[in-house]
């Protein structure tokens, strides 16, 4: 029985290790394509995502890019994580792990209860806690020198045409007639109703991306400024300390603190937040219930 014991201890501890290798192994190769893959500079440069390959398409070419790439190694990521966090789980919660598992749940579920409501939306933990977990790994994935892929519009307007698919169609519950319907309440503001309802999209993915964005582009600026003004000042010192840029420590350290861990967590929470309102609020609940009151009289009256 004790053998029986140690080897099931054995290959728990075992597949337990694979599981932390697979939530690690993605960041470690994304972290060794960037240093493969990009050219020495001589100075602090601000650039897009690198365009690692092209498939020719019918209709228009399809470039792989940096920010892909780093998308499905977040992913990958995320899901090395959630295999670890529920190994091995158990009724009454025995180790931290499942105590950190069962800590996102709850206030996942406090979330979608206290900005959605439970009676429609109780099933929706799963895809905000998804949502928020890959915005906020892929801004802090910066902070190992990768590229974060919130700083691409095209990965963030990804994003905000899912959420957008899953707002109409839940504004669709009620049959596409009342959706239109609901465009001319009140009618004069019609032309507004439907510009408002585009709008959507476009400022979700507009106030992540420019959010992070901006975060990147001034830390870089202020790093290059320190260097710029720390050769000024201290290129007169001899030797190799000349060269160093003194100026640099410390500040841009703690500028990456708010615009990557910060700035990027709050980001990933707003976008969260956004889908749940939304969502909610475009969901017509007491129509939607007259309606299910409707066909259910009409279905007793069919069977009578």
């Amino acid at each position: 029985m004790e053998n029986n014991g140690q080897k099931k201890d054995r290959r728990f501890i075992i597949i337990d290790r694979l599981y932390l290798v697979m939530a690690i192994l993605p960041l470690i190769v994304g972290m060794v394509i960037k240093v493969l893959v990009t050219p020495a500079s001589e100075g602090i440069e601000i650039t897009g995502a690198r365009i690692y390959f092209t498939i020719p398409m019918p209709l228009q070419d399809l470039p792989i890019t940096e920010s892909q790439v780093n998308s499905w190694l977040v992913m990958l990521t995320i899901f090395g994580l959630c295999l670890w966090l529920t190994h091995g789980l158990t009724e009454r919660a025995e180790t931290k792990r499942q105590l950190v598992c069962e800590f996102i749940v709850e206030k996942t579920d406090g979330l979608i209860a206290s900005n959605m409501g439970e009676k429609y939306f109780s099933h929706f933990g799963p895809f905000i806690a998804a949502v928020m977990s890959l915005s906020a790994l892929s801004s802090l994935i910066t902070l190992i020198g990768l590229y974060t892929p919130t700083s691409d519009m095209n990965v963030v307007a990804g994003w905000a045409v899912v959420v957008f698919v899953l707002i109409t169609y839940y504004k669709n519950k009620c049959g596409f007639v009342h959706y239109l319907k609901s465009f001319a309440n009140p009618a004069l503001l019609t032309p507004l109703n439907v510009i408002s309802e585009i709008a959507t999209p476009v400022s979700m993915a507009f106030r992540h991306y420019g959010n992070i964005l901006s975060g990147s582009v001034i830390s870089v600026l202020v790093a290059s400024a320190l260097q710029g003004l720390s050769k000024m000042l201290l290129g007169w010192l001899p030797g190799v300390l000349g060269d160093i840029p003194f100026l640099q420590i410390g500040l841009p350290a703690i500028l990456s603190i708010y615009f990557d861990l910060f700035s990027g967590l709050l980001q990933a929470f707003i976008f969260a937040m956004l889908t749940m309102l939304y969502v909610s609020s475009g969901f017509p609940a007491d129509d939607w219930e007259k309606l299910q009151a409707k066909r259910l009289a009409a279905k007793k009256v069919k069977t009578a």
